[in-house]
């Protein structure tokens, strides 16, 4: 398989490793990247990073590949996607895969002309064993209605001072903390729900990642733990007193479109971390951890338990529980015989939707209704008279 790639950055380079490990046949025939962050570990792996192009234009004129890949920040998606698009091109996005609502409502608007199946976005925890397992469980009627859910995603601090000297720790970049890291986990618990999120409540802001937290005021000056995660675009070496707009900490609630409600918390600071789930059911209750890799399912009327699977990565090198190894061989399978996959453009848009909406409840201190919005995004994705059309940048 032959990719071409705008946005070269870690993420695409380590995929670049994954990719060539399942398929020797992988072979990356050019990019584009003013500052390529990603190619050392490509050249690590021997894996060459092929042809640099100056714009997204030029590579695509070259042609010859069968996937072109989008690693680039955030806030570049959307005119990516629109030229791979309109090139008549299959399409692989990381995520988060726009940064604003308006910006949904234009990918709504390019889906409807272009069509679904050739825009596969990078939201890797729906190939993950553990999530598979979960939605097992669920359709064989262990869990009965889903009630409620009660999740987290939390990181370590090293973790969580890389989102404070990254590009990612503005706003206008990454679309906010929310939308950046838990897009994730707040599409994994839409797709349980089976629902979009009509109404949504949150609170946040930043107490760790403060100068008054910063190891040298408490007679300590290592900092290393801090530098750990290397930053790459706009990057800076300040931590406890970051520039940037991101949270460090944030909580939300979510009702459903069907009556589920949702509490979901975040945080950048937890030195023993977790990203956790309980959901809980008419008939039973699966509670389960990707970091510390379990899932149990109990029995709501004899509290047995039912299921009690635990997971652990396949290699040393792997991230995301193992996850990546398995998108990578159903994005090769969709590219050489149309494979279904297990997460949709839309899926994303929608999770990206309800993080936008925690971060506007957060702001205003107030309950989002999110039906206007869901009125508006189906207009776009059916093509009604009016809908947004996207526009180059």
């Amino acid at each position: 398989m032959k990719v071409a790639i705008i946005g070269l950055g870690f993420r695409l380079g380590y995929l670049g490793r994954v990719f060539r490990e399942l398929d020797p046949s992988f072979e990356i025939v050019g990019y584009v990247d003013p500052a390529p962050a990603g190619m050392a570990t490509l050249a690590e792996n021997g894996i060459s990073a092929g042809v640099a192009h100056t714009t997204p234009e030029a590579l695509i004129a070259a042609g010859g590949f069968d996937l072109l890949m989008i690693g680039s920040p955030n806030h570049m998606h959307l005119n990516h996607i629109r030229l791979g698009l309109e090139a008549g091109l299959t399409v692989f996005t990381e995520k988060p895969i726009v940064t604003s609502v308006e910006e949904s409502f234009a990918l709504a608007s390019l889906l409807h002309t272009y069509g679904h199946d050739r825009l596969l976005v990078g939201l890797v925890l729906r190939y993950s064993p553990l999530y598979r397992d979960l939605r097992k469980a669920q359709a064989e009627g262990r869990l009965g209605d889903v009630v409620s859910i009660e999740a987290s995603e939390h990181i370590q601090p090293y973790h969580g001072a890389f989102f404070m000297r990254d590009w990612r720790r503005y706003g206008r970049y990454a679309g906010g903390f929310m939308l950046e890291k838990c897009c994730h986990d707040l599409d994994l618990y839409n797709g349980v729900v089976g629902a979009r999120p009509r109404f949504v409540a949150s609170f946040g802001g930043r107490k760790s990642f403060i100068p008054a937290n910063a190891p040298q005021n408490s007679g300590i000056n290592d900092m290393e733990v801090y530098h750990r995660k290397p930053s790459g675009w706009e990057g800076s070496d300040k931590v406890f007193d970051s520039d940037g707009d991101i949270i460090d900490y944030q909580t939300a609630i979510v009702e459903y479109e069907n009556g589920v409600s949702m509490t979901f918390h975040t945080n950048l600071n937890v030195p023993d971390e977790f990203r956790r789930f309980c959901v809980i059911g008419s008939k039973g209750m699966a509670e389960g951890d990707f970091v510390r890799g379990f899932m149990d399912v109990h029995d709501a009327r004899t509290n047995e338990k039912v299921v009690a699977n635990t997971y652990s990565a396949p290699s040393a090198l792997s991230q995301h529980y193992g996850a990546d190894e398995q998108m990578a061989e159903d994005v090769i399978a969709f590219v050489q015989i149309g494979a279904k996959q297990p997460v949709s453009a839309v899926d994303a848009l929608e999770a990206g939707i309800l993080a936008l909406a925690m971060d506007e409840a957060r702001f205003g201190r107030k309950v989002v209704d999110l039906q206007p919005v869901w009125e508006k995004f189906d207009a776009c994705l059916h093509g009604a008279p009016g809908a947004v059309q996207a526009r180059s940048a």
